[in-house]
């Protein structure tokens, strides 16, 4: 029972940081370009849905963990 509430916790962070990019999205990726300046519009294309991939392209291009690009994300969506 203690795992199911962990992953049920894990589902509702990442609904939560893709709820905050939706509304947020242009905000936060004009952050990521000043603090970043290696990713480009393509690295940074958002689409509904595809959040997974937005990470995974940011993942690549800076070198890091998808937890550390989702903590990354969380920060500029403050």
């Amino acid at each position: 029972m203690r795992d199911e509430n962990f992953n049920e916790r894990k589902v509702m962070n990442t609904t939560e940081t893709k709820l905050n990019l939706k509304g947020n999205w242009n905000v936060i990726k004009g952050k990521l370009k000043q603090s970043y300046g290696q990713l480009t519009e393509d690295d940074l294309a958002f689409s509904e849905g595809k959040e997974d991939e937005l990470v995974g392209r940011i993942q690549k291009k800076l070198g890091t963990t998808v937890a550390d690009v989702r903590k990354l994300l969380e920060k500029y969506s403050r």
